[in-house]
C-alpha cells in the first residue's frame, strides 16, 4: 500500500557523504536527513530498491565537483519505488504507482543533492516511466541508467537493422544490456563483445554470437572489422582500429580519442517506456551481480564490491530500511 500523504514523515534514514573521498571513508548512514520537498514537476517516492553506478563513486570521489551543488550529498541515480506524493503540474502518475528511473536528466550538471540511497526521494515525472509488471522492484532498479546509456550509445553509433557491432566489456552493468538491446531492440546482423575467459558463456548467454577472450586475444588485431564500436572500458583507442572504414566508434569513458565519439546518458522516461515492451515480452532481461541485492546498512561493502570492477550486470540495494 502507499503511504498516505498525511503519515509522509519529516525526517527519514539515508547515506551522506559531507566531504569528497573514498566511499568506505567519506559514506555515512544518518538517521535524522530531511525528507525532499516536492517541486510541481515532481513526485515524491517511497524507494523500494536503488542500484549503484560508477558515477556515484566518482562524484563521491569529487571528480565534477566544479558542476555540484554544495555537500551534504545523497547518493544514487537509479530508483524504484512507489509513488506517495505528486505535484501540481504532474500528469502520468498518481499516489501508488510503482515507477522506476535515472533521477538525474543531465548525469553530470548538478545532479540532486538527495538521491536514491534513502528512504525517499524526489524525481520529475519526465525521468520516470512505470515500473514493467512482470519485472521486480530490485530488477527495475539496476536498469535505467544502464539501459538508457546502452540504448543512447547504440543510437550514437548509428546502428540498425543488419549492422554489426562490438561491444567492449560485455558483462558489466552498460554492456550486458547493449548485448541484447543491440540483438532483440536494433536487430544486429553480429554482435561481439569481450571479456574475460571465465565470463564468456556467460556473454553468449546475453545474445551474444562472439564471445572475445581479452586475455587471450587483441581485438584490435582480428581480422574481422565492424560497423559499430561500442567502447564501455575505456579503449576507444583500439576500438578505432576494430570499425570498419566509415563506421562510428562510441565510449562513455574519458579520455577519448578522436574520432571516437565521448558521450553522457541524458536520462528520460520516455526511453524506458519505448523499451518496457521487450522487458514485458523478455527479451530483454535485467543483470544483476549474484552478489546482489545488498542491505540498506551495506551501501558502503556495496561500494567497495562495485569499486572492483569485478561485478557481473548490476549491484543493487534492497530492501531500503
Amino acid at each position: 500500500m502507499a503511504t498516505p500523504p498525511s503519515d509522509i514523515p519529516l525526517k527519514m534514514k539515508a547515506w551522506v557523504y559531507s566531504t569528497y573521498g573514498k566511499s568506505a571513508d567519506v559514506l555515512k548512514l544518518e538517521e535524522n536527513v530531511d525528507v525532499p520537498e516536492v517541486k510541481d514537476d515532481q513526485v515524491l517516492l517511497k524507494v523500494v530498491a536503488a542500484s549503484l553506478n560508477p558515477v556515484d563513486f566518482k562524484r563521491m570521489l569529487g571528480y565534477f565537483q566544479a558542476n555540484e551543488f554544495p555537500l551534504p550529498h545523497v547518493p544514487g541515480y537509479d530508483v524504484a519505488g512507489v509513488v506517495v506524493k505528486v505535484g501540481s503540474q504532474v500528469a502520468k502518475f498518481k499516489v501508488g504507482d510503482e515507477v522506476y528511473g535515472d533521477l538525474n536528466e543531465n548525469a553530470l550538471v548538478y545532479p540532486k543533492k538527495s538521491g536514491s540511497l534513502a528512504e525517499y526521494t524526489a524525481a520529475e515525472e519526465k525521468v520516470l516511466s512505470l515500473k514493467p509488471k512482470i519485472l521486480t522492484f530490485v530488477e527495475a532498479a539496476s536498469l535505467p541508467l544502464a539501459i538508457e546509456t546502452a540504448n543512447q550509445g547504440l543510437e550514437l553509433a548509428g546502428l540498425s537493422s543488419g549492422k554489426s557491432v562490438l561491444i567492449l566489456g560485455g558483462a558489466g552493468g552498460v554492456g550486458s544490456l547493449a548485448i541484447q538491446l543491440a540483438k532483440h531492440v536494433f536487430g544486429a546482423s553480429k554482435v561481439a563483445t569481450t571479456g574475460s575467459t571465465a565470463k564468456l558463456d556467460l556473454l553468449k548467454n546475453f545474445g551474444a554470437d562472439l564471445a572475445i577472450d581479452y586475455t587471450k586475444e587483441n581485438f584490435e588485431d582480428l581480422p574481422e572489422k565492424f560497423d559499430a564500436v561500442f567502447d564501455t572500458v575505456g579503449q576507444s583507442d583500439k576500438a578505432l582500429k576494430a570499425v570498419k572504414e566509415g563506421g562510428k566508434v562510441v565510449t562513455i569513458v574519458p579520455p577519448h580519442t578522436p574520432p571516437a565519439i565521448l558521450f553522457v546518458v541524458t536520462s528520460s522516461g520516455s526511453v524506458l517506456e519505448k523499451l518496457n515492451p521487450f522487458l514485458e515480452n523478455g527479451k530483454v532481461k535485467p543483470v544483476i551481480d549474484p552478489k546482489s541485492p545488498f542491505p540498506f546498512s551495506q551501501v558502503v561493502e556495496a561500494f567497495s564490491y562495485l569499486e572492483t570492477s569485478r561485478a557481473v550486470g548490476k549491484v543493487v540495494i534492497h530492501p531500503i530500511v
